[in-house]
């Protein structure tokens, strides 16, 4: 495949592909077609095509895809062929919601500790992981191999955590704190605003004059 850069637009439903050929795999589905995959994703059989072609196709005319074999592929693509080292910091509701959430360890992604700063949660254990002092939160992540953290903390301390956590390595952070971080070009930073989500849902509710 030739390098080239990918667009975000296409990189954010590769993870929809994945996840509905997932599906399809599990009801034993060997092959589909760009127009069976339109109908279940709502997506336009063309743009599943041209999404596909920017890694190399994986399909032949008339004959569709082999869904195995793209499956894998496309989570080859996402990096799910490797593990990722991740932890925690802020062990309140979500932070301890994610923790609990079983379908991350199936894809490869292993939470291996959980940060916090109040004192009262330190030495309590979430679904076997104990909970440490921010002090140790720098060598653990050196002496792990950490390379994604988890941000489920307060807007007023996040900018500070996230340079830390850069100083010490860490090459992702999926960022729960509503603040868009700024971080050096290498390092990855997904923002997930929640209540954006919720926003746009409201706005798709009311009525609109068009």
């Amino acid at each position: 495949m030739e390098d080239k850069e990918i667009s975000q637009a296409v990189i954010s439903r590769l993870p929809r592909y994945f996840r509905y050929l997932g599906e399809l795999k599990d009801e034993g589905i060997e092959r589909v077609s760009s127009q069976e995959l339109s109908d279940i994703m709502r997506v336009t059989a063309s743009q599943i095509r041209q999404d596909l072609n920017n890694f190399g196709g994986f399909g032949q005319q008339g004959y569709g895809y082999n869904v195995g074999y793209l499956y894998d592929e496309i989570g080859k693509i996402l990096g799910l062929h490797e593990e990722h080292n991740l932890i925690i910091v802020g062990a309140g509701h979500l932070g301890q919601a994610l923790v609990n959430y079983m379908n991350f360890e199936r894809r490869g992604f292993i939470f291996r500790g959980i940060f916090d700063s109040d004192e009262r949660l330190h030495g309590t254990q979430i679904r076997g992981i104990t909970v440490r002092p921010m002090r140790e939160m720098e060598r653990f992540v050196k002496d792990n191999d950490i390379d994604i953290a988890v941000l489920t903390i307060p807007k007023s301390s996040a900018v500070e955590v996230a340079e830390q956590l850069v100083s010490c390595g860490i090459k992702g952070l999926w960022n729960f704190a509503h603040v868009d971080l700024q971080v050096p070009d290498d390092i990855q930073v997904e923002n997930v605003h929640l209540s954006d989500s919720l926003m746009k849902l409201s706005y798709n509710l009311a009525p609109h004059d068009r």
